[in-house]
C-alpha cells in the first residue's frame, strides 16, 4: 500500500470492525439532553428514524477515554437540491456538551467527519443532522467511557509547545472514489482546563482548536466549531469533490488566538 493511502486508510478512526454504527439507537432521555435540546432547538422535531438520518459510529466501550474514535456520515451523497448543512456532534454528559458543530456545503460531496474525542462519564453521543429545508435528524449510540476530559496529556508539554501548530493535509489517491478522502492533522495539545498538576496542584489553562476551515478552489469544503473534547492533536477525515485540479487549503485558529494554515495542491486528470 503506498504510503498516502496508509495515512488515509489509518486515519482518526479505528477499524470498522471495532465500531459500532447506529442509524437509530434508542436513546433513553437525559437531564443534559432535554435542557441541550431546548437550548439549540427549541420546539422543533427532531426525527430519529427514517432514510435521512445520520450514521453515527462509536465503540461500545473505549480503549481509552481521552481517544474515542467516532465517524458522523450522512446516509446521502450532497447536492445542490438535498444536503446536509449542519452536524452537530452531542456529548451529553460531557462538561461541555456541544463537542462540535461540522458545516458543509455541496461542494463537500458528502457530509462525513472522522475524528477523536473525549468522554468524560459513561453517556449517550449524539449526531443531529440538519438538512438544507430546516429538518433536523439524529442518531445517538450509548458509549462507555470516563475520565477523558480530565486526563493529562499523552505528550510532553515542551514536546507538545515546540510542535504546536505544525499541520499536515493529505490527499488520498485518486481511485476513482468520488467524493475523495482527505485528512487533516494538526499537532496541538488541546488542553482542556481540567488537568491538574499534580505537583502544582493547580489545573492547567484550557488552550484548544476552536475552529477548523476547508476550502478548495475557494470553495467551503468543511468548517467546524469545536470545544476541548476533540482529543489531543486533532485528527480530521474529510469529503471534497475534486475538479481538474485546484488547491486544497486548511486554516485553523486556537482560543489563544493563534492561527495555523495548511495547504496541498490537487492533481488533475491525467497528471502523472
Amino acid at each position: 500500500m503506498r504510503r498516502r493511502q496508509f495515512l488515509l486508510a489509518g486515519a482518526a478512526v479505528v477499524p470498522a470492525s471495532l465500531l459500532r454504527a447506529a442509524h437509530a439507537e434508542e436513546a433513553m432521555p437525559t437531564p443534559e439532553w432535554d435542557a441541550l435540546r431546548t437550548l439549540l432547538f427549541g420546539d422543533r422535531i427532531i426525527a430519529t428514524e427514517g432514510a435521512a438520518l445520520p450514521v453515527l459510529e462509536a465503540p461500545p466501550r473505549a480503549a481509552d477515554a481521552a481517544v474515542v474514535p467516532i465517524a458522523l456520515r450522512s446516509p446521502f451523497d450532497q447536492s445542490p437540491a438535498r444536503y446536509v448543512k449542519t452536524m452537530y456532534l452531542v456529548i451529553d454528559r460531557n462538561p461541555t456538551p456541544v463537542a462540535a458543530v461540522f458545516r458543509f456545503t455541496p461542494e463537500s460531496g458528502r457530509a462525513e467527519v472522522e475524528t477523536r474525542v473525549r468522554v468524560e462519564q459513561y453517556t449517550y453521543i449524539r449526531a443531529i443532522a440538519e438538512l438544507e429545508d430546516g429538518s433536523l435528524h439524529m442518531a445517538s449510540r450509548f458509549v462507555k467511557a470516563s475520565g477523558g476530559c480530565s486526563a493529562p496529556a499523552g505528550k510532553d508539554p515542551a514536546a507538545a509547545a515546540a510542535n504546536l501548530g505544525q499541520m499536515r493535509l493529505r490527499v488520498g489517491e485518486d481511485i476513482g472514489e468520488v467524493p475523495r478522502r482527505a485528512r487533516l492533522m494538526i499537532r496541538h495539545p488541546n488542553s482542556s482546563g481540567l488537568v491538574m498538576d499534580q505537583i502544582s496542584r493547580l489545573y492547567a489553562k484550557a488552550h484548544f482548536v476552536r475552529e477548523v476551515s476547508v476550502r478548495y478552489r475557494g470553495k467551503p469544503v468543511l468548517e467546524a466549531d469545536l470545544s476541548f473534547a476533540i482529543s489531543e492533536n486533532p485528527d480530521f477525515v474529510f469529503r471534497f469533490l475534486p475538479a481538474d485540479g485546484g488547491a486544497l487549503e486548511a486554516r485553523v485558529v486556537d482560543t489563544e488566538g493563534l492561527e495555523f494554515t495548511a495547504r496541498t495542491e490537487v492533481a488533475g486528470k491525467g497528471a502523472s
